[in-house]
């Protein structure tokens, strides 16, 4: 099934981009690639992927457009900009008048994290260009993608699935399908949302212990094999203690999510003040330590000493 795809990756550069592109790669699949700095996707030429200088250049010939990209903007630039993809993908589409759908016209397979209302703009955009649209965002940083074990929320027609579980085989270890389009986005926001307050629970923890005079890692070892532990807590503590944020999710992508889920409690009203704290925290944080990973966020509570 997979050396009969073409899969144009979009935003193939980035941290869940590129390994994503290798890996549909290593699984038999043709994958042309478009990053907006090229030099990030070049390696993958290694791996058998053709690097592409624009997204109709790396559309020309793909059944499934992949896009992986850091916000809504972004995503509809790429896709339906100069350009864009979507012109390069329906020339070389089936005839004028030729019946198509989910079982075998293009599939446009938006798995960035763009929220509710970019979702919607996105389905928007499908349906007026008769496109097949998949909202399919993951769970999972660079380690994860790296490995080909992310986890993939599916969310679109069900006559699609079988096109598309393949590509899902081959970047992710497990695929939730959760309904119409849209679904998807909605169960990555509130996944999100505890992913967030883990990891800010877990920096203001370590601020604290170290305030009142404590190695952290005696809290460490308190919760260590119950109830309260985590690996997730295991992971971002290490980070701290070690004052290692070498980006595994970007501090400023990580406020750009919490953004998404206060906006999207907001809009169903759904009171969530903690969200919107971890929102105004997070953005605070990032104005300093935008490009380091979301641990980073540690600082903003770092106990400061007297001569500081």
């Amino acid at each position: 099934m997979s050396g009969q795809q073409t899969v144009a990756v979009l935003g193939a550069g980035g941290t869940m981009g590129f390994p994503m592109a290798a890996n549909l790669a290593r699984a038999g699949f043709s994958v042309r690639a478009w990053n907006r700095s090229r030099d990030k996707a070049e390696p993958l030429s290694k791996d058998g992927v053709r690097v592409c200088g624009t997204p109709a250049e790396a559309a020309e010939g793909a059944s499934v457009i992949l896009t992986m990209l850091a916000d809504t903007d972004a995503v509809l630039a790429a896709v339906d900009g100069p350009d864009g993809a979507f012109a390069a993908a329906k020339e070389a589409g089936p005839a004028p008048g030729a019946a198509t759908g989910p079982a075998d016209g293009i599939i446009w397979l938006q798995m960035s994290t763009i929220g509710e209302a970019g979702t919607e703009r996105c389905a928007d955009l499908a349906g007026r260009q008769d496109l097949t649209l998949i909202d399919a965002p993951v769970l999972g940083t660079r380690q994860p993608a790296d490995e080909g074990k992310l986890v993939v929320l599916a969310s679109g027609p069900v006559m699609a699935k079988n096109r598309v579980q393949p590509i899902f085989d081959a970047i992710g270890q497990k695929t939730i399908w959760v309904g119409e389009a849209g679904a998807g986005t909605r169960l990555k926001l509130v996944t999100n949302n505890w992913v967030l307050t883990v990891t800010e629970g877990t920096a203001e923890t370590i601020a604290l212990a170290q305030g009142l005079g404590l190695d952290p890692r005696l809290f460490l070892d308190a919760v260590a094999g119950g109830t309260l532990d985590l690996p997730y807590l295991r992971i971002k503590s290490e980070a701290i203690l070690n004052a290692d944020y070498t980006p595994s999710f970007r501090l400023k992508l990580a406020a750009k999510d919490a953004a998404l889920v206060a906006e999207a409690a907001e809009r169903h009203s759904v009171d969530v003040p903690l969200t919107r704290l971890l929102r105004d925290r997070l953005a605070e944080g990032a104005r300093e330590h935008g490009d380091k990973d979301m641990a980073a966020t540690y600082l903003s509570s770092a106990p400061r000493r007297d001569d500081q």
